[in-house]
C-alpha cells in the first residue's frame, strides 16, 4: 500500500502566551501515523500570512490531506470543524497587529466552504480513544476560520481533502476555571483522528 501524505500545521504563540497547544501537540506526533507521511508546519497567527505559508507548502508537497490544528480556549473537547466561512473579523489584532473588522478572507468568494476531511468520523474516533470530542459548526472569524477557509478556497475541485480541529487549553497555561486537556491527551486525540481519516 502506498504511503499518503499529511500536511499538519500548528499555530505559534499569540495574544500574550508563551505556548500554543496545536503547535506543541503536532511536535508530539509520530511521523507516520494510519498511513499518513507527517509534514509538520508551524504556521504565524497572522491573516492572510499563514494561510499564504500553508498553502505554498501544500502547493510544494502535494499531500492527500491538510489537517490544520488551532487553540479554542475555553473549549472542553476536541473539536473538528465542519465549515469555514468567508468573513475576517477580529476582536483582538494578530501578531502582525491586523484586526479586520467583517471584512471577506477572499473577496468575491462564495460564503463558506464545509470541510473535506471526514469530521464526524474524527470526532468519533477521539471519543473511541477516551477524550472529550465534539463536532464544531463555527471556526470563529479568526485566524483559524481564516486559514481553514483559505485552504478550502485553494484546493476546491482537487484531491485535496482540507480540514481543522480546535483543541483547548493545556494546564501549563494556567487559565483558572477554564477547561483544559494535557498536552499528551491532545496528542493522542490528533493521532485518532489522523487514523480516521
Amino acid at each position: 500500500m502506498t504511503q499518503k501524505t499529511l500536511l499538519i500545521t500548528g499555530f505559534d504563540p499569540f495574544g500574550g502566551e508563551t505556548v500554543n497547544p496545536s503547535r506543541e501537540a503536532i511536535k508530539l506526533l509520530p511521523d507516520t501515523v494510519g498511513g499518513y507521511r507527517l509534514h509538520k508546519l508551524e504556521i504565524p497567527v497572522e491573516f492572510g500570512r499563514g494561510a499564504e505559508i500553508a498553502i505554498g507548502a501544500a502547493e510544494e508537497l502535494s499531500p492527500d490531506a491538510i489537517l490544520c490544528v488551532g487553540l479554542a480556549g475555553g473549549r472542553q473537547a476536541m473539536t473538528p470543524e465542519v465549515l469555514a466561512v468567508n468573513i475576517r473579523d477580529a476582536g483582538s489584532p494578530d501578531n502582525a497587529g491586523y484586526k479586520p473588522s467583517f471584512e471577506p478572507v477572499v473577496p468575491g468568494g462564495r460564503e463558506a466552504y464545509f470541510t473535506t476531511l471526514p469530521a464526524r468520523e474524527m470526532t468519533a474516533a477521539i471519543s473511541a480513544a477516551g477524550l472529550p470530542a465534539s463536532l464544531s459548526f463555527s471556526a470563529g472569524v479568526y485566524v483559524c476560520n481564516d486559514l481553514l477557509y483559505s485552504l478550502l478556497h485553494r484546493f476546491a475541485g482537487t484531491e485535496v481533502r482540507v480540514g481543522f480541529i480546535h483543541v483547548p487549553f493545556i494546564p501549563e497555561q494556567g487559565k483558572k476555571g477554564k477547561p483544559s486537556m494535557p498536552l499528551n491527551d491532545i496528542a493522542k486525540g490528533l493521532a485518532a483522528a489522523i487514523e480516521a481519516l
